[in-house]
């Protein structure tokens, strides 16, 4: 049997916790940043869980990853 491929621009976006917890960046820190308010920049900075139902999706881009539920 072949080896299974890794999707690399879903192994760039996110990354494994110690508990096996899948973290990703949040949307909207990008560009255009003038008009959004310090706050607001701010509310988007750091890492948040993936939400339950895009798991198995994640889990498919990601065949090695090491993920406990």
């Amino acid at each position: 049997m072949p080896k299974m491929k890794t999707h690399r621009s879903a192994a760039k976006r996110y990354s494994v916790t110690a508990n096996g917890k899948i973290k990703r960046l949040r949307a909207g820190k990008g560009h255009l940043l003038a008009h959004k308010s310090t706050a607001r920049k701010n509310r988007l900075t750091g890492l948040v869980d993936v939400f339950k139902g895009n798991i198995d999706l994640i889990l498919k881009e990601l065949p090695y990853i090491k993920y406990s539920r």
